[in-house]
């Protein structure tokens, strides 16, 4: 029996602007995969924490409200910490330079204000591996 791809989605810091990760968790539901949605206000530790314990494919982290960078260098650093490959995607606002760090550092996409729900949504699907019947 193959199961559905898992992720984890949160909003991490003091950002309570939630309504486009929920979209995201909706969308993604819809495609057939399982959100682990953690809510708002959230510190890497456990975010990390949870996808190890729900053996998640994909995390999504989103801020809106400052400190992305920090939080998604703090989170990358935990999991390589923890010795686990759980890759991560990242919504919300980064200036550019703090982007190009992010994707350097190993987030696999990242999606401003105003990113296509459907571009999301395949980014996500795209790194979950394939079940085997």
């Amino acid at each position: 029996m193959s199961r559905r791809g898992r992720v984890v989605l949160s909003k991490v810091g003091l950002d309570g602007h939630d309504v486009g990760i929920r979209l995201v968790a909706k969308k993604l539901t819809e495609a057939g995969v399982e959100v682990v949605y953690l809510g708002k206000r959230n510190l890497p530790d456990v975010i990390v924490a949870t996808a190890i314990a729900e053996d998640v494919d994909v995390i999504g982290i989103s801020s809106l409200s400052g400190g992305l960078a920090e939080f998604t260098t703090e989170l990358l650093e935990l999991l390589e910490k923890e010795d686990v490959d759980i890759p991560v995607i990242t919504g919300g606002i980064l200036e550019e330079a703090d982007r190009d760090r992010a994707l350097a550092a190993g987030v696999r996409h990242h999606f401003g204000p105003g990113a296509s729900l459907a571009e999301v949504v395949d980014s996500f699907t795209a790194l979950i591996p394939a079940q085997t019947p």
